[in-house]
């Protein structure tokens, strides 16, 4: 079957458009997640945005407001509460509650399990032609809070020390990273659904990290990888009827492992050279 068939029909259309917004903005934060080890708040807003999701449809409003409104409030508590305790901690108590309220909103809602399993798993191919200016706006937003506090991410974080000496708030990056992953998780619910939204936001971060050598070089290979995985995963979700989010999870792994072995190939190479 020629996967390029999808194009005709127009909700394939707007998936492709909404996922591919969402792949650049994954990409680019998912480089700054990596970097600055936030991979435990990268797991946990996806989900507590479930909980935003989930009291929006109860109260019959736009579920991208409810994502968006919920994941920005989770991510202001894990930076507030990060500067009295250790982040982990501070993540896994906002974590717990957004769980625990998002199951109040099902139980109050009588959501079908139709409606859990697409906000759990997204659905993409029902996005509408308004669902793809949402996700662009909301996807642009959290890629220029990041390009604008750039500097501050990347110093505090390979020049702690120095950063502190030059008067550099490491809590001003902080909270930047934590808004900006807020907005990105709210776009990215739709597509991948709360609990692969990580996959994304991960996978091809980490395999940049492993092929490149300069931040800007690791942002690109982290877009371009994000991309091709969410791309593949849609001729294939559309071929094989699988859901999308199944095929990001597992191309995301696969990224990662491939880049590994290419970099210890590498390494070896230039060992032997070197000898």
């Amino acid at each position: 079957m020629n996967p390029f068939v999808m194009f005709a029909f127009p909700f394939a259309r707007h998936a492709f458009l909404a996922a591919s917004f969402v792949a650049v903005a994954a990409g680019w934060i998912g480089f700054y997640v990596v970097l600055r080890g936030t991979a435990f708040a990268a797991h946990a807003l996806p989900k507590v945005g479930f909980a935003g999701a989930s009291g929006a449809l109860l109260l019959g409003v736009n579920s991208l407001f409810g994502v968006s409104l919920y994941s920005a409030i989770a991510a202001l508590g894990i930076g507030a509460l990060a500067e009295r305790d250790r982040r982990d901690v501070a993540t896994a108590l906002v974590l717990a509650l957004g769980l625990g309220t998002g199951a109040l909103f099902l139980s109050l809602g009588n959501l079908y399990a139709a409606d859990a399993m697409s906000l759990l798993f997204g659905q993409v191919l029902g996005v509408s032609s308004s669902g793809v200016m949402e996700t662009a706006c909301v996807s642009a937003a959290a890629i220029a809070l990041v390009v604008a506090f750039h500097r501050v991410l990347l110093f505090t974080t390979v020049a702690r020390e120095a950063a502190l000496v030059r008067g550099a708030s490491n809590r001003t990056a902080d909270w930047a990273l934590l808004a900006s992953l807020g907005l990105a998780t709210s776009a990215m619910m739709p597509v991948v659904g709360a609990l692969l939204s990580f996959s994304l936001l991960v996978g091809p971060a980490l395999a940049a990290r492993h092929l490149a050598r300069r931040p800007w070089q690791a942002i690109a290979q982290s877009i371009a990888l994000s991309l091709v995985i969410t791309w593949l995963s849609l001729f294939l979700s559309f071929a094989l009827g699988w859901p999308v989010g199944f095929f990001v999870a597992c191309l995301s792994a696969l990224a990662y492992a491939a880049a590994r072995a290419i970099s210890r190939a590498l390494g070896r190479k230039a060992q032997a050279g070197a000898a």
